[in-house]
């Protein structure tokens, strides 16, 4: 029987059996979603205004052409590895902190939780629970805020930069890394541990193995984001090329910004391509 004869004589084999449940969930998420635009002021015909459209043409003609000059691109150089440093140096701090904050959160690597048919003593239960406040905590602070506090305790540069990054990220990479683990099949890592393998040894030669690529793919995303988030910082005077961005700014200098817009956006690229190539030889 065709494919075509068969809908015909079952015609509810057609049908998503989820569509009603789908729209519903759809209509829903509208109708909560609707009353919140008034309350952000959302208009976007302010942007079509005579106004606004002079005022947005304005500031891109601004940014033509780049600047280009030598002392210009060498200084842009220099500050663009300053990001990078930035940005690789507080996410090596952050994976100190989060590396053994995710084994500690992950209950598949509970030795009690293994002799208890899955509950945990309320010890580890305790420790669990502490260190998964503690990533809430780290990840809330937005990674400006630290900043700004940093900036105070060490004075302007990159070092502000660099510790609010590695304590923000610590919470971030924490809580997805004991997600990813808690998520993977448990049958190695218990058959591990029920044969005396420590927790160490099941997560290297258990957990790890098997998500060894998604763990990566998050990391080098997070190390992409730890770039934009070193030149946004660069605004609160952590160094970098964002303190170079926010001083051509402030200079009204539109060539100088294109140019080091065009930097970062090379960077941000150059951040998924290391991820890409990553993933294809670990997977």
């Amino acid at each position: 029987m065709s494919q075509a004869a068969s809908v015909l004589l079952h015609p509810h084999a057609a049908r998503d059996p989820s569509f009603v449940s789908r729209v519903l969930l759809s209509l829903v998420a509208i109708a909560l979603c609707v009353p919140l635009f008034p309350l952000t002021e959302f208009n976007p015909a302010r942007l079509l205004t005579p106004e606004a459209l002079k005022s947005m043409g304005k500031f891109l003609a601004e940014f033509v052409p780049p600047a280009v000059g030598g002392e210009f691109l060498l200084m842009v150089a220099r500050e663009t590895w300053r990001t990078v440093a930035i940005a690789t140096a507080g996410l090596t701090l952050a994976l100190f902190g989060a590396i053994p904050m995710a084994l500690m959160a992950t209950r598949p690597l509970s030795l009690s939780a293994l002799n208890n048919a899955g509950k945990m003593a309320w010890i580890p239960t305790g420790i669990r629970q502490g260190v998964r406040t503690l990533m809430v905590v780290l990840r809330t602070i937005p990674e400006l805020v630290w900043a700004l506090a940093f900036v105070r305790v060490v004075g302007l540069g990159p070092t502000a930069g660099v510790l609010a990054i590695a304590l923000t990220y610590a919470g971030m990479l924490g809580k997805v890394y004991a997600e990813i683990l808690e998520s993977s099949d448990r049958h190695a890592s218990d058959t591990l541990m029920r044969n005396g393998a420590s927790r160490l040894q099941a997560f290297l030669y258990g957990l790890l193995p098997q998500n060894a690529s998604e763990l990566t793919s998050y990391t080098v995303y997070r190390w992409e984001c730890a770039i934009r988030s070193s030149v946004v910082m660069g605004f609160v005077g952590a160094g970098g090329l964002g303190q170079e961005l926010d001083n051509s700014m402030r200079l009204f200098n539109g060539g100088e910004v294109a140019t080091m817009l065009l930097v970062f956006i090379l960077l941000v690229a150059a951040a998924d391509q290391v991820s890409r190539v990553l993933r294809r030889m670990l997977g």
